[in-house]
């Protein structure tokens, strides 16, 4: 009996992989805030080792923010949350490509920065709203 219970499988059930508390998006609002700090510190700025320097730190925030991206549009959002807000995968379209090389790492121009914020600002309230009603 006691090998029998140490292997059963236990059904457990919940709306993304783990408990709530673990998918949070501004963790991609965070890297995007350092995109878009980058963006600005370089304007005007002439000097080519920091203008190297900063692109490369840029892009690899970029990167981060796409990847908190789809993993929240991948694991924490479920087809529910699909039908209630149909405007979500394409959302999460463009911020992904707004992060990639139409704008976070292919741009030094902070307004494209902002725009990546944009689009993440109107996934986290989307977000929150789906935490409300869990």
């Amino acid at each position: 009996m006691r090998l029998f219970r140490m292997f059963s499988a236990v059904e457990a059930t919940a709306h993304c992989d783990l408990p709530c508390g673990v998918y949070d998006p501004a963790q991609a609002r965070i890297e995007a805030e350092s995109v878009k700090a980058i963006q600005e510190k370089c304007q005007g700025n002439e000097d080519p080792v920091f203008r190297t320097r900063a692109i490369l730190i840029k892009e690899q925030r970029a990167d981060l923010v796409k990847h908190h991206l789809w993993v929240l549009w991948t694991d924490y959002f479920k087809p529910p949350h699909f039908e209630k807000y149909p405007q979500l995968h394409e959302l999460f379209n463009k911020a992904t490509k707004q992060a990639g090389a139409a704008g976070g790492k292919g741009s030094m121009d902070p307004a494209e920065g902002q725009k990546l914020l944009d689009y993440i600002a109107e996934i986290d309230k989307i977000f929150w709203e789906t935490k409300a009603a869990a």
